[in-house]
């Protein structure tokens, strides 16, 4: 009986170890015929994906392609729409980047920071609703952040299946916001998140922290430069938009959504200083002119240089609708007092509603930052937010609660809203580097940490590209409350 017994346990681990070592051949023949097919094909391949064009780059292959998306995620049948995206692929054997500007999509190739980090593949999705990825007809109350966070999810589903190694979520400024809120609606998907500078505004109403932001930055002297040459454009009114009327008939400048010249002349104003901050550095405080001895023409040059007087024309706000429809939503927006404009102002800080055509209704939805900061503080995993000290934005910054784990807040010192982990100080930097490639998969598990141990020199895994590795700074419009 034990004979028998252990004859055919014999033939069962037998049968075993042939099935084993069929299927392990027929996986491995598999994953032969998957490589020799080209990429573009396997990519074509996905339902729903369509090429624009490909662009050639030394290394990579390049692809604009579109993605069939549903316009409500929730409810599939009520129709689809062309979702826009970019692939610069280096190696399925590689990690791959998903980035979003939360903004269009730039279709000319680029590489992210992580990306260069990781030596990786990267995806950048345009945000849905930014043309040309709108869907027609627009039912605004489907652009939520849910629903662009179910756009990232369906289309990771269906690259992970040709892009197998890890997954890092990433982007900057309105992109390092939607990296964090997909990380938040769908945790499951990414193995690690990079949000640059992202703004975290969890109660509308109570902006105070950029108060105390604009009294302490950079030095008393660059604040009172600025201070004055933005209340000497409000001082100067009348002349300065005669100029203003000039360049709007020169250019065919219209002012119907914001409602005149006059309201659209003061919200580029009011930008002035937050823009400068955003954009500049301390040492650009010198070329500042004073405003006490500035010409009309002067004043009028710093202030388009820094804030831009297309800003608040019809044509300078459709782009940027679902921009705006979001901040009066969800989102929301930060406020200032600019006490040194006392007496001058007549409209104040506008609300995003001023920037939106009317015939958009719009509901704010105070519970939706809300939601995510307190995940975020209790759940965050795997995530690195990175903010620059002298960058308005970061004085409502996301932060981290006792219940996150391996993720971090790092402080970019003198930079503005281009903070870069390259720009963090040296410690932080490695550390941050080395985070970001053990998560990406391709660092060993002995990484540093802020309380000491191994210090290796971490550093970006891909050679310096001049071209791909260009920041394209955003003209952001300043989200208003």
């Amino acid at each position: 009986m034990r004979r028998t017994l252990g004859w055919l346990l014999s033939l069962v681990v037998l049968i075993g170890t042939v099935g084993a070592a069929g299927f392990t051949a027929q996986a491995a023949t598999a994953a032969e015929s998957a490589a020799a097919v080209d990429i573009k094909d396997r990519i074509l391949g996905i339902p729903g994906m369509s090429l624009i064009e490909e662009k050639p780059y030394p290394g990579y292959r390049f692809f604009v392609l579109t993605f069939e998306q549903p316009v409500d995620h929730r409810q599939p049948w009520r129709g689809t729409f062309q979702q826009r995206l970019t692939l610069l692929h280096k190696d399925v054997s590689r990690p791959t980047v998903f980035f979003t500007s939360g903004y269009n999509v730039n279709t000319s190739p680029r590489r992210s920071e992580p990306t260069t980090i990781v030596d990786g593949n990267q995806v950048s999705l345009e945000y849905r609703f930014f043309t040309p990825s709108r869907p027609d007809p627009a039912h605004w109350d489907d652009l939520t952040i849910w629903q662009a966070a179910a756009d990232q999810h369906r289309l990771f589903t269906a690259l992970k299946r040709i892009y197998a190694k890890n997954w890092l979520a990433t982007g900057g400024s309105k992109g390092g916001m939607t990296a964090t809120y997909y990380e938040r609606f769908f945790p499951r998907d990414m193995d690690g998140v990079v949000a640059y500078v992202a703004p975290n505004d969890v109660v509308n109403k109570e902006d105070s922290a950029y108060d105390r932001f604009f009294a302490a930055v950079g030095t008393k002297e660059c604040r009172d430069r600025l201070n004055a040459v933005q209340r000497e454009a409000l001082v100067r009114r009348e002349p300065l938009e005669a100029k203003y009327a000039a360049a709007a008939a020169g250019n065919g400048w219209t002012f119907g959504t914001v409602g005149s010249l006059d309201k659209a002349y003061e919200a580029v104003v009011l930008d002035y200083v937050w823009a400068f901050w955003q954009y500049s550095l301390l040492a650009d405080c010198a070329a500042i002119p004073a405003a006490a001895t500035a010409s009309d023409q002067e004043i009028w040059d710093t202030v388009d240089a820094i804030s831009g007087f297309s800003a608040y024309t019809d044509q300078g706000v459709e782009a940027f609708t679902p921009y705006y429809y979001q901040a009066g939503t969800q989102l929301g927006s930060p406020d200032i007092e600019q006490p040194h404009l006392a007496g001058l102002s007549r409209y104040g800080y506008q609300p995003p509603r001023n920037f939106v055509p009317r015939d958009i209704p719009m509901t704010f939805q105070p519970a939706a930052m809300r939601d995510v900061d307190t995940w975020v503080r209790n759940n965050a995993d795997r995530m690195l937010f990175v903010y620059g000290q002298n960058d308005p934005w970061g004085a409502e910054p996301f932060r981290l609660g006792h219940g996150a784990h391996d993720s971090y807040v790092m402080i970019a010192p003198g930079a503005n809203h281009g903070a870069r982990v390259a720009g963090l100080v040296d410690g932080e930097r490695v550390l941050a580097t080395a985070r970001i490639q053990q998560w990406a998969g391709v660092a060993p598990a002995s990484a540093p940490s802020l309380t000491g141990g191994a210090t290796p020199t971490a550093q970006p895994l891909a050679a310096p590209d001049a071209v791909l590795d260009q920041v394209d700074l955003r003209r952001e419009p300043q989200l208003r409350p």
